[in-house]
């Protein structure tokens, strides 16, 4: 299950998952992780059924960002679910196009939900990433 949630009642459960994907398994330094978008943004959170946080993604005008899903949920549809529903959002909203800054290695993820590359290859807290961006039917 996908739900619509904001930094402020979610923070921990949001904080929690980014913190174990990006800062612990990815050794994104904690001050890059952290900005001032997070209060902003609309966040999404993925439940187990069991209700307990197992993923996460943010989204702030026309980016999807941040998205994390726990290691042992991967592979399962957790990050299509996510993107599923941050592609919904964007479409309420009335955006043209959402973007993202992908990892290299998940570009193909992307690409199979209609993302295409548009930007080189850069560094992003030491790791791979390409722009990508998908135009939204309205």
């Amino acid at each position: 299950m996908i739900e619509r949630c904001d930094w402020a009642t979610a923070q921990t459960l949001l904080s929690d998952i980014r913190r174990k994907v990006f800062i612990e398994e990815q050794s994104v330094p904690p001050a890059l992780e952290w900005d001032e978008y997070d209060a902003g943004a609309q966040h999404l959170l993925a439940l187990d059924a069991h209700g307990q946080p197992i993923g996460c993604a943010r989204i702030l005008s026309g980016h999807i960002g941040r998205m994390a899903v726990l290691s042992h949920w991967r592979n399962q549809g957790v990050g299509a679910a996510l993107l599923a529903s941050a592609i919904d959002y964007a479409i309420t909203q009335g955006w043209p196009e959402v973007k993202l800054s992908a990892q290299t290695h998940a570009i193909g993820f992307y690409e199979k939900a209609g993302f295409i590359v548009c930007s080189e290859v850069y560094l992003d807290a030491g790791i791979p990433h390409r722009d990508m961006r998908r135009v939204l039917s309205t």
